[in-house]
């Protein structure tokens, strides 16, 4: 069911290529900055899907993600769960965190990805008037989840083409909450670095215009 179209199509792979799409959900927070650290050690390139409450919060490390040629996407507003949430709840959130990342970026997001990865109703209506796409992923790393170690051997398994899920903060929490997936992340980095693996955005994936 998760990677089911019935409500809607979503991205879970790149195109063909040499390439793994990095994607970073529920930031900016404190952990950002040691993220785009590693990011710019092992010239990789990544998609950050931003909570608007969270770059309204932290809008100068916001603005950084941009400023290092990374991607963006749009994570709502408050990191809702939509199952919980009715049609016009789901549209408000997916609109305030474009509204919120617009104001602080002044770059509207083509890329959503629902918290949790629900897609639920009232998602794709709201993307379809946004103009915006739902990417999801091909592989969790459960950095939300597990230690370092753990998270690495995940990762090491990426293949050409897959999307990864990881985490730069932790819902709407305060704070530098994602510290085991720092420990990770320049591990994972060396390794793809290593067996030539490009590490891009989405925009491969994106449309032609």
């Amino acid at each position: 069911m998760f990677f089911s179209n019935w409500f809607g199509p979503s991205l879970t792979r790149l195109p063909p290529g040499n390439r793994v799409a990095l994607t970073f959900d529920d930031g900016p927070s404190e952990t950002t900055p040691y993220v785009l650290d590693l990011l710019a050690e092992y010239n990789a390139r990544a998609t950050f899907f931003l909570v608007g409450m969270n770059c309204h919060r932290l809008p100068d490390v916001a603005r950084r993600v941009i400023a290092e040629g990374h991607e963006i996407g749009n994570h709502t507003w408050s990191h809702a769960n939509f199952y919980r949430c009715a049609p016009w709840q789901v549209r408000a959130e997916i609109e305030r965190g474009q509204q919120a990342i617009e104001d602080t970026l002044g770059r509207r997001p083509q890329w959503f990805r629902p918290p949790f990865g629900v897609r639920w109703f009232g998602m794709f209506p709201a993307l379809d008037r946004l103009g915006m796409r739902c990417a999801l992923w091909s592989l969790d790393t459960c950095d939300w989840r597990d230690p370092a170690d753990a998270i690495v051997e995940r990762g090491a398994g990426a293949q050409a083409g897959d999307v990864l899920l990881l985490h730069d903060g932790f819902r709407t929490h305060v704070g530098n909450n994602r510290k085991e997936t720092v420990a990770a992340l320049g591990r994972l980095l060396a390794q793809f670095r290593d067996r030539g693996l490009e590490m891009v955005t989405l925009a491969p994936a994106a449309p032609a215009k």
